[in-house]
């Protein structure tokens, strides 16, 4: 795939985390792209070119008919035969915040028996009842297929959404999605490290404490909290804090979900 993989980045309708995450890739040793979801839609066949899709964060559609629901109709209508041949020949696909959202809508996660494009689960408004911007902390499940969270333990993280609570309606998948190794991070009481679903820890109510998930192959992986948003130990609400223990590192610990995505494709 060559030694710097290409990724596209889907824009406009009201997203608005591109300049992050292309700087996200760009730092991690990717080429990225911007491209507006129109060009996309006009020309299907250009996604051919790159090795890797993101979904980024902001407010699809205005989130009108809930989060990611517009943006996710349009690209099943339009883009279903070329996302499914992106899939099948082995990318990446990242979704963060309304891209986790768009890909769950989208039914490209959780993604069991090779279905993408039936949704089968949803992330409802939190369970408090309004948005909420702060940062959490995460555990990264070992167990995990995903490519983007190989080796990663525990890290925080900046949340900012009003509907991130992961919710199948069926015990049977959510049992599914677990023994697939489907959840690849967990919110988690900073005391002690386990999940919990107390709020502010966990911030939406998500069941299990869901905070990500990936599908079975381990490529296809959304998010709610915002990697993109930690690429310099100075994001970090703590910084002035940490830098008394010692140097501040020079990059971010988001960057690393990045850096995993361009080692896998790079190898």
């Amino acid at each position: 795939m060559g030694q710097r993989p290409r990724i596209l980045i889907i824009t406009g309708y009201g997203l608005n985390c591109e300049a992050e995450s292309h700087h996200a890739w760009k730092l991690a040793g990717a080429e990225p792209e911007l491209v507006h979801l129109n060009d996309l839609l006009a020309a299907p066949q250009q996604l051919d070119r790159y090795d890797g899709l993101m979904f980024i964060g902001g407010f699809s559609f205005g989130d009108h008919m809930t989060s990611g629901h517009v943006f996710a109709s349009r690209l099943r209508h339009r883009l279903r035969e070329p996302l499914q041949r992106f899939i099948a020949s082995g990318r990446l696909i990242l979704g963060v915040c309304n891209g986790f959202q768009i890909m769950v809508k989208l039914g490209l996660l959780p993604g069991l028996d090779g279905e993408y494009f039936r949704q089968r689960a949803a992330l409802l408004q939190n369970e408090i009842g309004h948005f909420q911007n702060f940062w959490v902390t995460l555990r990264f499940e070992p167990r995990s297929p995903c490519v983007f969270t190989r080796g990663l333990t525990r890290m925080m993280m900046p949340i900012r959404h009003g509907e991130g609570r992961f919710y199948v309606p069926d015990r049977r998948l959510l049992d599914r999605i677990e023994a697939a190794g489907g959840v690849a991070c967990r919110y988690v009481d900073p005391a002690n490290g386990e999940p919990t679903q107390r709020f502010p820890h966990n911030p939406n109510g998500s069941l299990h404490a869901i905070a990500g998930v990936c599908d079975p192959t381990g490529r296809l992986f959304g998010l709610m909290p915002h990697p993109e948003a930690y690429l310099y130990a100075e994001n970090h609400p703590h910084w002035d804090r940490r830098r008394f223990d010692g140097p501040l590192p020079e990059r971010g610990e988001g960057l690393m979900l990045f850096e995993n995505a361009v080692r896998y494709l790079s190898s």
